[in-house]
């Protein structure tokens, strides 16, 4: 009988996580596998074969993580992704095959959170789901769980972000990246300090995530690169927010 907080496999103590993850891929053999190895982990499995039935399952279940294939039949990956994206912050990763870079661009643009390509090791993507699920969703370290700079506003409560009182549509991790420089306004981060404080890991991932993730965000806030007025780029280095708390 398993123990409800805890389990052994493959020689190590992993605590049960109660959170539930959407595999979505047309390859039932990979969706098998990752159910398998997923559930073992302590997560709850759904599957879903294809695009149209990820989308139902999505919105039955509302998964915390999504493993989103990009080429499914039905509805592709992207169209999923949109709809997703349309209806709730749930973390994303997409699965992309090892050469078509453009879908992984592509995949953050439109608000994927992380990719992984194909073929991959389970434990890689336990790993980072893992890594992502720990990490504390309420990075702002201000006591009300609200912080205001310069016109923006973020609460860490409702997780709502303002620029001069509209609201501005951020995915769950974007919210945690922008809270992250702007909770240390004037700090220079370098992208893999980011990886590892926003994303949890800073040994998988390719810096690229983060400068896709920054774009998404000063596209949000309509924030230009040439002329910013939260975010700037700290040429060779990373990013820094501008502005100081009210």
């Amino acid at each position: 009988m398993v123990d409800r907080s805890s389990a052994i496999h493959h020689g190590m103590l992993v605590f049960m996580t109660g959170r539930t993850i959407l595999v979505a891929d047309d390859d039932e053999s990979l969706r098998v596998m990752l159910s398998r190895y997923l559930t073992a982990e302590g997560f709850n499995v759904v599957e879903a074969p294809d695009g149209r039935r990820a989308l139902s399952e999505f919105r039955r279940s509302q998964p915390d993580v999504v493993v989103l294939d990009v080429a499914m039949p039905e509805v592709d990956g992207f169209e999923v992704l949109r709809q997703i994206r349309s209806e709730s912050p749930a973390y994303v990763v997409m699965l992309t095959a090892k050469t078509e870079e453009v879908d992984r661009v592509v995949g953050l643009t439109m608000g994927a959170d992380d990719y992984i390509t194909k073929p991959f090791s389970p434990r890689e993507l336990v790993a980072r789901l893992h890594a992502v699920l720990r990490r504390d969703r309420s990075v702002l370290g201000v006591d009300d769980g609200v912080l205001e700079i310069d016109g923006l506003r973020l609460s860490r409560s409702t997780r709502e972000v303002t620029v001069d009182g509209t609201v501005v549509e951020l995915s769950a991790l974007e919210f945690d990246l922008l809270a992250a420089l702007a909770e240390s306004p004037g700090r220079v981060f370098t992208r893999s300090q980011l990886l590892e404080r926003v994303w949890g890991w800073d040994h998988f991932g390719t810096e690229r995530v983060v400068d896709v993730h920054i774009a998404n965000i000063r596209s949000a806030l309509d924030d230009y690169h040439a002329n910013p007025r939260f975010i700037a780029t700290v040429r060779g280095v990373g990013y820094r927010f501008i502005g100081n708390r009210s």
